[in-house]
């Protein structure tokens, strides 16, 4: 028999010869046994075992004995999966030879004789003492399919890892549980995994040696956890992995040698995390990594070899970061690159020769703040033909002399200036043959006329005027460092971060290099932030002072800080701020207060932050937003209120914050949707309220939001009663809902919703009567995953909607089908393919992913 057709996945049939050592035992004359045996870690030598590392054949089988009988008249031998087993002492011979002997635990089954003993039923047989076998070792909360070895244990309530699970299982999901931490060896049970789901258990830390004896894995998903730090042996043992996904978490540190032992690592997606820098090598080990993402961070500082170690990187995702400079330097390392995405950074320049690699071919740099770009910018990408610079501050650009290999190029969203100043740029569009899009923004007579429709006589200048951005910005002289350091601490010029953390310090210490931009002061025990408390650090970007016991931040704490952009005061004891205390740090734009004592918001403290964009003020112990509380917070574009005691927010509370797009008030406690609140915040994109005591959804309670927003969370209120007009004004706009774990019975008509990319409404008791009939067909015309699931009647309990036959009988059902919403007809045009995963809420771009 072929060796190879004896490894596959599917069960295989082999008739042989056998003989016991002893008959079976005593059985009742003129009756046909049937004896089921299972090997357990021994396997046969027939056939030879595939090489490494797949794991050993396992095999099931059957002897069927008649009562006169000595001996077997038949054996069946059938591939299965593996199980624990007796020794019972048989001795088997085959066609190729002698088998090895076998542990094996026995199961009869007693057939009659005057029932014909058939191949199918031997095989059915076989069949059920697989399944019978296989499921006694199926941990309780889990599925387990051992023909394909797969096992899930999806939104469970298990806090640790299974014990139980099959030693031969390939696939593991387990998304959706609690664990917290992964401990050291928490997988040698499962050696054989290749692919491991983690995806929203709660985990917050990876153990040193989490991983060991997963040398088969390839696929490892971590996302929408709450990891804070990659340790050095965190992923050890994972020589084979091929794709990691850690995207969702709060990273924000990766340790020096984090990623060492994943040296088969082709994909590695760090999206949406809290990394401020990277340091130097960061990534050393990861020699085939061919796709790196880095979006969604608040990247701001990068070290100049922070990429050195990637000899096969092709494509890097920066997008959606906090760099003010393109950051040639760093990137300069990545020669194989062809794909840069440096989209939705506040880059304000590309200056001379900025960017030097070699193979690049595609470089985004839409959405950003740019308003000039050298003529040599790209002259050292000979290979660029595609270059975006959508949605940019761009009145003009000059010939771009050195992308001479440039095919395509988009400017649309740009204020152009089609005077005579852009005559030379269009007429190298023209000689270069490059394709460009975009539009002109003036003058008046030639607003809206796309760029290749221009003829020169058209582009005239009225009177003498300077070109567009055309002063280059002039690099400030930065201040020398002084390469001090005060003592215990540890500093790193290579990449200008400082380090006192852990150091059970009374005082903040001083004496740090005056180029320091990133200063990590946690886990310490100051008690207080004096004013001047940081002298010299006019180019500090970062400071870390989570964790440090501080009650009070006095007035002029932060004096001097003029480049601060980030500061975290996370697990600290503060009740209270005044504006005073960010008096000389103008440019702070993130503030983390989470996880403090606060029982109001700090009125007024906000006044000397006027580039203030983001406040996480979650897990406090604040009762209601008052008017005053956000005042000078004018720039404020997300606001994290989650986790604390809100009942009550006044109308006026949120008009301050005219520009703000996210607002996240669940897990509070809340009776209504604060719709008065809502008036006056014309750029609102995302609301969630979960978690919320919300019974009731009134009509028009979104109205004041409706022209904008996209996504709406209301998920595990205990929501009883949706009336029929609470959605109105909202519409195509929407593109993810959230309505699942709640207690209604039926949802308004939302058939205007034709946005949408994701609609939870799973766990909702719906009532499976003709008056759902409107919400079925809606869900048939849609190419989502919803989960909805009858609760009632009895008859349709469990059933999805979309599958339940109660509707059958309901007046128009017929006429319903005619008209296109059957599965049926569905079935027959082809299906684009189904809409889930990530939710869309972080703005990732489906062009790039």
């Amino acid at each position: 028999m072929d060796s190879g057709r004896a490894g596959a996945v599917t069960r295989q049939a082999l008739a042989l010869q056998c003989r016991c050592s002893q008959p079976p035992a005593r059985r009742g004359g003129g009756d046909v046994w049937v004896t089921a045996l299972s090997p357990g870690v021994a396997h046969p030598s027939f056939p030879p075992p595939p090489p490494a590392p797949s794991p050993p054949p396992a095999f099931l089988a059957l002897c069927c004995w008649e009562s006169n009988t000595t001996g077997p008249i038949q054996l069946l031998l059938l591939q299965g999966e593996q199980t624990p087993a007796q020794e019972l002492g048989s001795r088997w011979t085959g066609w190729g030879g002698p088998l090895s002997s076998l542990s094996l635990p026995l199961l009869e089954v007693q057939v009659p004789s005057a029932m014909r003993l058939s191949w199918g039923l031997l095989l059915l047989l076989a069949a059920l003492a697989l399944e019978w076998m296989a499921a006694a070792r199926c941990p309780a909360p889990c599925v387990c399919d051992n023909l394909h070895a797969h096992v899930l244990c999806l939104n469970g309530s298990l806090t640790t890892i299974p014990t139980t699970i099959p030693q031969l299982t390939k696939k593991l999901n387990l998304r959706g549980n609690s664990f917290m931490v992964i401990p050291a060896g928490a997988f040698l049970a499962t050696p054989y995994l290749t692919h491991l789901d983690l995806q929203r258990c709660k985990v917050e830390r990876l153990e040193e040696g989490a991983f060991r004896g997963l040398g088969r894995l390839v696929y490892l998903n971590l996302a929408s956890n709450g990891i804070a730090v990659l340790y050095q042996e965190s992923l050890d043992g994972l020589s084979s992995l091929q794709q990691l996904i850690l995207e969702g978490n709060r990273i924000e540190e990766i340790q020096p040698g984090a990623f060492g032992h994943l040296g088969s690592l082709i994909v590695l997606d760090l999206r949406a995390n809290a990394l401020v820098y990277l340091p130097d090598m960061v990534f050393q080990g990861l020699q085939v990594l061919r796709w790196l993402q880095l979006s969604h961070n608040t990247l701001h500082v990068l070290g100049s070899e922070a990429f050195a170690a990637l000899p096969a990187l092709r494509r890097l995702s920066l997008d959606h970061n906090e760099l003010q400079a393109l950051p040639g330097e760093a990137l300069a390392r990545l020669d194989g690159a062809t794909w840069l995405d440096l989209g939705h950074n506040p880059i304000t320049y590309v200056a001379e020769e900025a960017l030097a690699m070699a193979s690049l071919q595609h470089l985004f740099l839409d959405h950003a703040s740019l308003q000039d770009v050298a003529p040599d910018a790209f002259a050292r990408s000979p290979q660029l033909r595609t270059l975006d610079l959508r949605e940019n501050q761009l009145q003009g650009l000059p010939p771009l002399a050195g992308a001479g290999g440039l095919v395509r190029l988009s400017l649309a969203g740009n204020p152009l200036l089609c005077s005579c100043l852009l005559r030379p740029f269009r007429d190298w569009l023209a000689r270069s043959r490059v394709q460009a899009e975009g539009a002109c923004a003036a003058p008046p007579a030639l607003r809206g006329r796309p760029l290749d429709s221009l003829r020169p006589p058209e582009m005239r200048c009225g009177r003498p005027q300077p070109p567009p951005s055309s002063a280059v910005p002039l690099e400030q002289p930065r201040a020398a460092g002084s390469g001090q350091c005060p003592q215990g601490c540890t500093c790193s010029p290579e990449f200008h971060h400082g380090s006192c953390e852990n150091r059970d310090l009374q005082e903040i210490p001083q004496g740090f290099p005056r180029d320091t931009r990133l200063l990590d002061l946690r886990r310490n025990a100051f008690g207080t932030v004096p004013p001047g408390a940081f002298p010299g650090l006019k180019e500090l970007v970062s400071l870390h002072l989570q964790s440090c016991g501080i009650e009070a931040l006095r007035p002029g704490a932060l004096r001097g800080l003029q480049s601060l952009v980030y500061l975290y005061l996370a697990n600290n004891r503060l009740s209270t701020l005044v504006a005073t205390a960010f008096e000389g740090a103008p440019r702070l734009a993130y503030l983390d207060l989470d996880h403090n004592a606060f029982t109001s918001l700090p009125a007024g403290a906000f006044q000397l932050l006027p580039n203030l964009i983001s406040l996480r003020l979650q897990h406090n112990a604040i009762g209601e937003l008052a008017e005053g509380d956000l005042t000078g917070a004018g720039g404020l574009r997300w606001l994290y209120l989650a986790g604390n005691a809100i009942g009550h927010i006044a109308p006026a509370a949120l008009a301050p914050t005219k520009v703000l797009e996210k607002l996240h008030l669940e897990g509070n406690h809340l009776v209504e949707v604060p719709t008065a609140a809502l008036w006056g915040l014309p750029t609102l994109s995302e609301l969630k309220l979960s978690q919320n005591p919300i019974k009731q959804l009134g009509d028009g309670v979104f109205l004041p939001v409706a022209s904008s927003l996209q996504h709406l969370y209301l998920d595990n209120m205990g929501l009883e009663q949706i009336s029929a007009g609470a959605f109105a004004g909202l519409g195509p706009k929407i593109r993810s809902l959230y309505l699942e774990s709640n207690k209604m019975s039926n949802i308004p008509d939302m058939r205007n919703f034709t946005g949408l990319e994701i609609l939870n409404l799973r766990n909702v008791p719906f009532h499976c009567d003709c008056q759902l009939l409107p919400l079925r067909r809606w869900i048939d015309k849609l190419n989502l995953r919803v989960g909805a699931t009858c609760g009632s009647p009895a008859e349709a309990q469990g059933l999805k909607v979309k599958f339940s036959t109660t509707f059958q009988t309901c007046p128009g059902w017929g006429q319903g089908k005619a008209g296109g919403a059957s599965p049926d007809k569905a079935a027959s045009k082809p299906s684009k393919k189904k809409r889930s995963g990530k939710s869309p809420a972080r703005g990732f771009k489906k062009s790039r992913a």
